[in-house]
């Protein structure tokens, strides 16, 4: 898939560490991070200018590391253990996390707490350390690690970096690191040196003194610029500066005579110092995503150059000295205007003309379903977020075209078997209308925590993945106001019909030759497959897809606090045929364990039978070893594998139940009522690790019982909401069914629904209830361990909660008798009210305001009454009943409220009203002789 400008650099995270494999502890061998080479070993032939060249045919792999937020340690220490360190576990002893010089804390949320009490109870040890890795997402644990450091002047390998950690809404965690204290230039010793995902704004001073440094990454900080004498740092082999705003290098950067390999993509250059052809030893140099108009013609001197990628700059052309590299064989040029004339300047006079126009912009309200495109293009904004770019000349005439946003619904909605709903679907409209150029869909999703977002098209007959690109939306059009723009997955497309936004697993795909290749996970560098020369005789294409497993979900379901499971791999291949080599394949090891400390009987690989669904223990029949953070083995069948730690010895029958659960969810309920209105229920079902933060942010405007027991759905299930014993809906809704809600379970979407409720029967005091939830149309390829868990007679219902409303008519109802005031000083009936709606326009709500009625129980009139009149109406009623038990009064407010409201006339007239009651009633006295009964205050002459 290729990617543009537009694409942001964090989807391609890239810690520059070497691709070799050391395993047996020597300094060279520190892998701070999971390297990997980018991108796969496929190439297609350019004639021309390059002659044979093999030019990349596919983009570099996005890489994404991810962590889970505790990872204890498997081992822990039994002679050596301290007491609990917070925020460490308190299994985790001192000889799980340090042994043979090495510590490792940024697998533990504010780890860097610690290193100070190491130093002070164990300094013997610690003075020896020469492996170290620290998070920063902890700024007091950070302050005082780093008061530590100047000490460990053994240090070798130090990684203080970022984005290690996730905050609720699943987004990385930013490290905190903007500068490093000058005594770390005491770690003389110090080769390998890694603060990615920080916040430095300049190249701290005391590293220039780091002669023997070796490795040098900096990705994904704030960098504008780089020092002069950089070149004083002649050691370094490995120096990566990915996703910064560096606008130029310095020319010290000739004097790095060992560098190998440099990467300074995603960065704003606009040009290179000619000093950059001195680097004699360099063999990649990474510059995409630059801007780069022109390469200096000293890059003809670096005579080991391997390989060069400079796509996605504004190179129109290449220097000639490339040609003559002799161990060039790996050369990207894609999004480049090679070969295209520089853009000339306008000229003052000259009127631009509509080529050079902006594409005129369209923002469309709840109720505009239609509107029109012209030759000129268009670009549409979608209430939601949604956004379709018509370029111009897509249509030869103005077209009138639709759209309309469903409801997501599993049995209309194509998924896979990992697959997750991210959006509704949008239809546009009309069905195979074709354009003359590709029309841009961006449809709005909701982020998944582990995934790929990709596009489907239902076409009427089939569903069909696009190619997905995804973005932010537009600054101008948030969906949430005064929030962020919308997450967009975009497509490009010449017929319109219906679309949909699905998260799916990690999908990487290669061709391989009998040369061979390489195929690396996006989802995780460490991932990765090595093909060797001459496995197969005939080109194949394989596939992977890596399917992430939560640690908890683990430990939870073996019952074994030290298990752990590494991603999932899913292999396949067309054809279908076993390879004449074995394939190396290379996962990370599960969280938690590492090479040093791994017991190999613990240790057991699994391989699925995606037919017969079955799992197998195979770690005897493979050659499995394992490195310091990798696990290595070779296969020559494609299928399903799976890594576990787990100290059962039998193992298969807890897999598959493990593989089952990745497709289900543990949920709970929720029912709360408004605190200042309790026959407004909020129903809602939410994955379980959501429910306690989700009920605090309600608890200021709602309130109610806990959340309930946890049950176990599937994604896209269908299920009711049912009110009982004495508890009604009130409830014009399409998704009301005699008497019952309908849902339908969407992990990453809110499932939740608002209704109003009352006594199924007139009672005094308070009426209580419940709501209870039941399933609905059971699949019929159910699990059985989903089956055995279903409770109650009929294995529909799952789960009660009480609820307590006071005696109360529905709002809007218009049943019974309604007389405000009394003889004395006249009534206000029923029928008034009545009348005196027929005159009341657009200024009715300011009136429910004056009335004391609240904003959201006007919006609710609003909602469930389209009609006009019949607002009006349900204001002046609910308001009444209210002032049936209030006492005297009410007339006089309700006549202070429509002069407060610009309604004197109203006013007026309701006065005229009252006094010709009172009037009538003084008469009727009169004609049976009360006058004086009614005058005197007696109360025994009634």
């Amino acid at each position: 898939m290729e990617r543009g400008e537009n694409k942001q650099a964090e989807e391609k995270v890239w810690l520059a560490t070497s691709d070799r494999e050391r395993e047996e502890g020597c300094i060279d061998g520190f892998s701070a991070e999971r390297g990997a080479m980018m991108g796969t070993e496929v190439g297609l032939v350019l004639p021309g200018f390059f002659g044979n060249l093999q030019l990349e045919e596919s983009p570099p792999l996005g890489l994404s590391l991810s962590s889970d937020t505790w990872a204890p340690s498997i081992l822990s220490s039994s002679s050596s253990s301290l007491p609990c360190l917070s925020p460490l576990p308190p299994l985790v002893g001192l000889d799980g996390v340090l042994a043979e010089g090495r510590l490792v804390l940024d697998v533990y949320r504010g780890g860097g707490e610690v290193l100070p009490v190491f130093w002070e109870r164990v300094q013997e040890r610690m003075r020896g350390l020469q492996y170290l890795r620290l998070g920063s997402e902890d700024e007091g644990a950070l302050e005082r690690a780093l008061s530590v450091l100047p000490r460990l002047t053994q240090l070798r390998s130090l990684t203080i970096r970022g984005h290690r950690f996730y905050d609720p809404q699943s987004d990385p965690l930013p490290g905190l690191l903007s500068s490093l204290p000058e005594s770390v230039s005491s770690l003389s010793l110090l080769v390998h040196l890694d603060l990615s995902f920080n916040r430095l704004s300049s190249l701290p001073p005391c590293l220039l003194s780091l002669s023997h440094l070796s490795d040098l990454l900096l990705c994904h900080n704030r960098l504008t610029g780089l020092p002069e004498d950089l070149g004083a740092l002649a050691s370094l082999r490995r120096v990566s500066l990915l996703g910064n705003r560096l606008v130029d290098l310095p020319r010290g950067v000739g004097l790095l005579c060992r560098l190998e390999e440099l990467d300074v993509s995603f960065n704003q250059l606009e040009r290179l110092p000619d000093e950059l052809g001195q680097l004699r030893d360099l063999q990649k140099l990474e510059l995409s995503n630059n801007r780069l108009r022109s390469l200096p013609e000293t890059l003809g001197s670096l005579r080991s150059l391997r390989q060069l990628i400079i796509q996605s700059n504004d190179l129109r052309s290449v220097p000639e000295c490339l040609r003559a590299l002799p161990l060039l064989n790996k050369l990207d040029l894609r999004n480049n205007p090679l070969d295209r004339p520089p853009t000339p300047p306008l000229i003052a006079h000259v009127t631009p003309v509509l080529e050079e126009s902006e594409i005129p912009e369209l923002h469309l309200g709840f109720h505009q379903h239609s509107f029109q495109v012209s030759p000129a293009g268009c670009h549409v904004f979608l209430p939601g977020g949604a956004e379709l770019l018509f370029p111009r000349r897509c249509v030869n005439a103005v077209t009138q075209l639709q759209w309309a946003e469903r409801r997501p619904d599993r049995k209309w909605v194509w998924l896979e078997e990992h697959d997750i709903l991210l959006s509704r679907r949008l239809e546009l409209r009309p069905h195979g209308a074709t354009f003359e150029k590709p029309v841009e869909v961006c449809i709005p999703y909701h982020k998944a925590r582990k995934g790929d977002v990709a596009v489907r098209r239902f076409d009427g007959r089939s569903w069909t993945t696009l190619l997905t690109l995804t973005r932010r939306g537009s600054e101008k059009h948030s969906c949430r106001p005064g929030g962020r723009p919308a997450r967009l997955a975009c497509c490009s497309v010449s017929q319109f019909s219906w679309f949909v936004a699905v998260s799916r697993p990690f999908l990487d795909s290669c061709s391989v030759s009998p040369d061979g290749a390489l195929l690396v996970s996006q989802f995780d560098p460490g991932i990765k497959l090595t093909f060797p020369p001459e496995c197969t005789i005939e080109t194949r294409t394989v596939t992977m897809q890596v399917l992430q497993v939560a640690l908890s979900e683990v430990q939870d379901l073996t019952g074994d606090p030290h298990a752990s499971a590494s991603p999932l791999l899913c292999l396949s291949q067309t054809p279908s045929m076993h390879f004449l080599q074995p394939i190396r394949v290379q996962i990370p090891l599960p969280p938690g364990v590492t090479g040093h400390m791994v017991d190999m009987s613990h240790l057991h690989l699994m391989h699925g039978d995606p037919m017969a669904h079955t799992w197998t223990d195979i770690t005897a029949q493979v050659s499995l070893y394992v490195t310091q953070i990798y696990a290595v083995f070779s296969i020559t069948h494609f299928s399903w594998y799976w890594l576990w730690y787990t100290t059962h010895r039998c193992v298969s029958g807890v897999v598959r139940n493990m593989y089952h659960r990745l497709k289900q969810f543990r949920v709970r309920f929720l029912a709360l009522q408004r605190k200042n209105d309790p026959e407004q229920v909020l129903l809602q079902c939410l994955p379980s690790d959501k429910a306690e933060c989700r009920l605090v942010s309600l608890s200021e405007q709602y309130e109610g019982p806990q959340p309930s027991e946890l049950c176990v759905l599937l994604e896209g299930e269908q299920f009711f909401a049912g009110f009982e014993r004495g508890i009604d809906i009130n409830a014009d809704r399409p998704d009301c069914k005699d008497g019952r809600l309908s849902f339908t379970f969407y992990s990453h979407l809110k499932n939740i629904k608002e209704v109003h409720v009352c006594p199924t029967h007139p009672q005094q005091g308070t009426v209580r209830g419940q709501v209870s939830f039941y399933r609905g149309e059971v699949p019929s390829d159910l699990p059985e361990e989903v089956v055995s868990k279903r409770k109650g007679h009929d294995n529909q219902w799952m789960a009660t909660l009480p609820l307590r409303i006071p005696n109360a008519d529905c709002d809007g109802s218009t049943s019974g008798e309604l007389n405000l005031g009394d003889p004395e000083s006249g009534y206000l009936t029923q029928t008034n009210l009545l009348s005196i709606s027929l005159r009341i326009n657009q200024e009715w709500q300011n009136i429910g305001i004056n009335l004391g009625i609240s904003y959201d129980q006007l919006e609710r009139i609003r909602i469930q009454h389209r009609d006009f009149g019949e607002q009006v109406l349900a204001m002046l009623f609910h308001w009444a009943r209210g002032q049936q038990g209030a006492g005297p009064g009410a007339v006089q407010r309700l006549m202070k409220a429509l002069v407060d409201s610009g309604r004197r006339d109203l006013a007026e007239e309701v006065e005229d009203i009252v006094t010709l009651g009172k009037r009538k009633y003084e008469e009727s006295l009169k004609r049976v002789g009360l006058e004086i009964a009614a005058s005197s205050a007696d109360p025994q002459s009634s």
